[in-house]
């Protein structure tokens, strides 16, 4: 079925430019600017130069004061730029929680005191609902909250949540009973167990998760804050020193002036890191939205960036690597018994089977055989059950019968019948091969068996290949057997296995890795996973398991699909190669803007810094404008590279750090010499008019 997706939020929608150009504007309060040194500074550049054109304006008129007034504008356009970048990034996740808000309604919900479909019910708003308290909920309703299915099984479309059009089933027991509030049953009935607050549901926590101004600073972002910071403190004890030092230069010498205030607070904004401090926040905050436009719900932009840094991943195998439950994959007739004879059999023998088991049988079996047997509804039916692990049919004085391989040869040697000397091979066979023997008899003969397997999720082997070119090692944990495990870990693809595997077991594991100094990845989905989800540094949760893993995680796969691990892996590398590449830019443009500013400022006094005028600038006050103006124009022409991200190319380290020095170091060279020359060259010719 065709999968359907939320209409994505883009970068430039009218509506979310207006909305980041008014909280920009906001973002001015100095208490909100602090957060950002690097641009709290500058503002408060804006602000001595504003008042120091208003002084010069009023009280000491002067022909400095437009240039002071140009200055002075651009500073505030550089702030105004800043806060734009984060706003807009900000805006994209607020747009998407307000889409997930819209579909978060109070609902009436019929809350029983039993879990019995027949049992008399109270009609209440969901509002009410506290955990623990049991609730029905019927074909066309709207799941009233958060819970456990406890009793029944249902279809679910749970587009609200994922944008998933094709509906999933969730019913009782194993780890497919978790639903959340606001999906809407489409077919049958169920009766689940509330399991959060009013207000702590799921759907409350994705709305909070997504929207990037709520998310914690990841370790190497505080860490390059406090670079910014020391830098920009280092920047303005240097300019702090100039003025005394130009000033007694100027009177020793008798020529030029001191560095007056504009100049002094435009030398400190073109050396201090501001082209990388404007875009630091609109990176992670983009880099959570990337996610989200894949389904994939980041509590913190330190789980993320954790992601970058991965290179040991395991997988539960049961519903991550393989779809969950064991399907019908093929019917293994004994010698002399016909293939459509044995599955007739089978299909009458799984006919009331409601195991997901006996299902597949009859899935398997209806699309090989036709007309299908019809079985009357006074038929005897013998469920499955744990204790005889058979189920089947008596009908029209015919026994069908299907099970586990002890089971059924005990019952058929008790009852006198045959067992053919052939089924031991074909049922060690399958074993072998890690799936799963059902034997199939007819009045007490054995006529062959069903191959009961784990199928593997679509395209998982491609992409553990694609996780190994990444230097990832991938490994399988599961409770199966080695037999088992060995089959499906090498069907799969993946670098090694874990079987026979306790939830203590999976813990230690993880633990040993970090010891050894590894970054840890976990993707799982049911409650035995929540302790090993809980330590791995990167924990995704499939968001069709268990509400313990899905609190275990720090990052939850609203499609349920164990290789998207890939894709968080890849935006993780990007956010970092984002950062790496216009931190880059950044210096290397301080360093070209150096080259501008130091020049014009001092050559009055300091004749000989007349060879650093390598771009032949027209005159002081248009170079020292025309950096300021780049270092303004280069923060809102940088912002789409820092919501997309740089594209990650598997690569080794060194490779990605020669890449990173050429193209947005070599480029942020040169950048400000053909942009600072560019505008130099234009207010030349206005003011030549």
């Amino acid at each position: 079925m065709a999968r359907k997706r939320v209409t994505p939020v883009t970068a430039f929608d009218p509506a979310l430019l207006r909305g980041a150009a008014i909280d920009a504007i906001k973002k001015l309060d100095l208490r909100r600017q602090i957060e950002n040194p690097v641009m709290f500074s500058v503002e408060i550049g804006g602000i001595l130069t504003t008042l120091s054109y208003l002084y010069g304006l009023f009280v000491y008129p002067g022909e400095t004061a437009l240039f002071t007034a140009l200055v002075s504008a651009w500073l505030w356009l550089t702030v105004l730029f800043s806060n734009f970048a984060e706003a807009l990034a900000e805006g994209r996740g607020k747009a998407r929680a307000a889409s997930l808000r819209r579909s978060r309604t109070a609902m009436t919900a019929r809350k029983v005191n039993s879990a019995q479909f027949s049992a008399p019910f109270e009609e209440i708003s969901s509002s009410d609902l506290k955990p623990g308290d049991l609730v029905l909920v019927r074909s066309g309703d709207l799941v009233p909250g958060d819970g456990d299915v406890i009793a029944g099984a249902a279809l679910i479309n749970e587009a609200a949540i994922t944008g998933e059009s094709a509906p999933v089933v969730r019913e009782s027991g194993g780890d497919r009973s978790a639903v959340t509030g606001g999906t809407t049953v489409i077919a049958n009935e169920i009766i689940i167990r509330i399991t959060a607050e009013p207000g702590k549901t799921f759907l409350d926590s994705m709305i909070l998760m997504i929207e990037g101004a709520k998310r914690r600073k990841t370790p190497n972002e505080q860490a390059l804050e406090l670079l910014l910071f020391a830098l920009t403190g280092v920047f303005l004890l240097v300019v702090a020193t100039i003025w005394p030092v130009s000033a007694y230069s100027s009177s020793v010498s008798g020529s030029g002036s001191p560095a007056g205030l504009p100049v002094l607070v435009a030398l400190f904004v073109c050396l201090a890191p501001t082209t990388i401090a404007a875009l630091l926040p609109a990176i992670g905050i983009a880099g959570m939205d990337r996610l989200f436009q894949r389904n994939i719900i980041a509590m913190s932009g330190r789980a993320i960036e954790a992601a970058g840094d991965v290179n040991v991943l395991l997988l539960d195998k049961t519903g991550t690597i393989t779809l969950g439950n064991r399907q019908a994959a093929a019917f293994i007739p004994v010698d002399g018994v016909n293939e459509d004879e044995l599955v007739k059999a089978a299909y009458i023998a799984s006919f009331a089977d409601d195991t997901p088991e006996g299902k597949s049988v009859v899935a398997l079996a209806s699309g090989q055989i036709s007309p299908l047997p019809g079985i009357p509804e006074q038929a005897a039916f013998i469920p499955f059950s744990a204790q005889t692990r058979i189920s089947g049919v008596d009908l029209n004085g015919a026994s069908y019968r299907k099970g586990a391989y002890d089971a059924i040869v005990r019952e058929v040697t008790s009852r006198g019948g045959f067992v053919p000397p052939d089924i031991d091979t074909k049922v060690t066979r399958i074993a072998q091969t890690g799936g799963t023997p059902l034997v199939v008899s007819r009045d007490w003969n054995v006529l062959g068996v069903v191959h009961l397997k784990d199928i593997l999720k679509t395209g998982v082997r491609e992409r553990f290949f694609d996780l190994r070119r990444m230097g990832i090692r991938t490994i399988m944990i599961t409770g199966d057997n080695r037999l088992t495990a060995a089959a499906i870990a090498a069907e799969a693809g993946v670098d090694d296995f874990l079987a026979e595997a306790k939830p203590d077991d999976k813990l230690r594991l993880i633990r040993t890795y970090q010891e050894e100094g590894y970054m840890v990845a976990m993707t799982g989905d049911g409650t035995n996973d929540a302790p090993a989800l809980a330590q791995a540094d990167v924990a995704v949760a499939m968001n069709n398991g268990t509400q313990p893993a899905r609190e275990a995680a720090n990052i939850i796969d609203l499609d349920s699909d164990p290789t998207k691990l890939i894709e968080v892996v890849e935006i993780g590398k990007q956010i970092l190669m984002t950062r790496g590449a216009l931190t880059t830019f950044s210096i290397a443009n301080d360093v070209a803007k150096y080259f501008a500013i130091i020049p014009a400022a001092f050559v009055a006094i300091y004749p000989q810094l007349a060879v650093l005028n390598v771009m032949a600038l027209s005159s002081p006050e248009t170079a020292i404008l025309s950096a300021v103006i780049f270092n303004a124009l280069i923060i809102p022409l940088l912002i789409p590279l820092a919501l997309r991200g740089v594209q990650f190319r598997p690569m080794p380290a060194g490779r990605l750090f020669t890449y990173n020095l050429v193209i947005f170091g070599l480029g942020g060279i040169v950048a400000p010499f053909l942009g600072i020359k560019a505008i130099d060259l234009l207010l030349s010719a206005v003011t030549a008019l």
